[in-house]
């Protein structure tokens, strides 16, 4: 198998954008990506995307992407895996490199939200559901979320101001990312007197809805980056039921514990090794049910890691360095880039303010449906 390394990232603002279509925003990022590897046009094209067709009322995304950008003759793939298609997207290219099947590839993750009106949008994302068990009933992914946090409540006895320290650390970390939608801090008054929206999920503890794209440049050609060298060395995917009735312990996401023992499994590092954690905090609930299922904390611990301080970007286990779901937007396609773009920039050296004090190895985890669907990064700076 061949080493994958990463030559180039290329990011847009998250945000509400008006004046560009899915496939500029798409595009730009792709072009950004291309400009940072210095290489030209890679050999293939890999797009993760969830909503186009119902909320862009367009298919055939990478085709349409390979041809805005000149991508013509080359093979064009479209990963869909709900919010976790950008890192499912990145698992298909580096599987294709690594096989020696292509020698280099684009990836990039896209998504333009506000083309629907919001209640739109609500039900389109909850087509990741299980629509007979779940969204047919008329659950959101909020009131799924909502669910699951209170059985946590209940079991481990937190309350939930206990969750305010997850928001507060990527507000924060936000303040110092330009491609952040959200770039003010807040502190816990504001957490605990947020507009509740499902008990107990409140305004503060959920990502907003937006527009963006993020792409990255991948090779088996280590020489072809002026960057800190920056490798994959594991990628691993793992699915749970859709439906949470289903699932054998709703408050522990088995799909995430069985992706990054694999990743651990394939770089040969520990938990205790990684530098940096991009976490999937599109809810509060989902940062500590992420921190404990990657092994980072002992079950039902993930609000305590986060109230000692750990979780900061100077702490043992820094985790949304550059904002997160919560501060950066969730674009819901093109999350799982960002993450890794996040993590990307940290290994290089280059994340500025909230630059980690280990950047040797980093972690990325893309979450799609309400834990049915995981995938894992582990990155290497060498």
């Amino acid at each position: 198998m061949n080493k994958v390394y990463i030559n180039g990232i290329g990011q847009v603002p998250v945000q509400e954008s008006w004046e560009h279509s899915l496939k500029e925003l798409a595009g730009f990022a792709g072009i950004a990506a291309m400009d940072d590897a210095g290489m030209g046009y890679p050999q293939g094209l890999f797009v993760g995307n969830m909503l186009s067709l119902s909320a862009n009322r367009q298919g055939h995304l990478a085709t349409l992407l390979a041809d805005w950008l000149g991508f013509h003759q080359k093979p064009a793939l479209g990963v869909e895996a709900a919010c976790g298609s950008g890192a499912a997207a990145f698992r298909a290219a580096v599987e294709a490199v690594a096989s020696g099947e292509l020698e280099s590839a684009l990836v990039v993750g896209a998504e333009k939200m506000t083309d629907s009106p919001s209640n739109e949008i609500t039900a389109q994302l909850v087509t990741a559901a299980d629509a007979d068990l779940e969204g047919g009933l008329g659950l959101s992914f909020v009131a799924l979320n909502a669910l699951i946090m209170q059985r946590y409540l209940h079991e481990y006895h937190w309350t939930h101001a206990d969750f305010a320290a997850f928001s507060i650390n990527a507000h924060a970390n936000a303040v110092h990312n330009p491609f952040a939608r959200f770039r003010k801090p807040i502190n816990l008054q504001a957490y605990t007197s947020a507009a509740m929206i499902c008990d107990p999920i409140n305004l503060l503890d959920a990502t907003p809805i937006a527009d963006g794209a993020a792409a990255i440049v991948i090779s088996s050609k280590p020489e072809l980056s002026s960057h800190r060298q920056v490798r994959v060395i594991g990628s691993a995917a793992a699915t749970d039921t859709i439906s949470i009735q289903n699932r054998k312990d709703p408050i522990w996401l088995s799909a995430a514990e069985k992706s990054a023992k694999t990743a651990y499994s394939q770089s040969g590092i520990q938990p205790e090794d990684i530098g940096v954690f991009e976490y999937h905090d599109a809810f509060t609930i989902m940062a500590a049910l992420s921190l404990e299922a990657a092994g980072i904390c002992p079950r039902g611990q993930g609000p305590r890691l986060a109230n000692e301080g750990k979780i900061k970007f100077d702490g043992e286990i820094p985790v949304a360095t550059q904002g997160g779901l919560k501060a950066r937007g969730h674009p819901v396609g093109a999350t799982g880039i960002y993450q890794l773009c996040e993590v990307i920039q940290q290994l290089r050296g280059e994340a500025g303010p909230t630059q980690v004090t280990r950047p040797y190895y980093g972690m990325a985890q893309n979450i799609g449906g309400s834990g049915s669907n995981i995938v894992t990064h582990i990155l290497e700076a060498e």
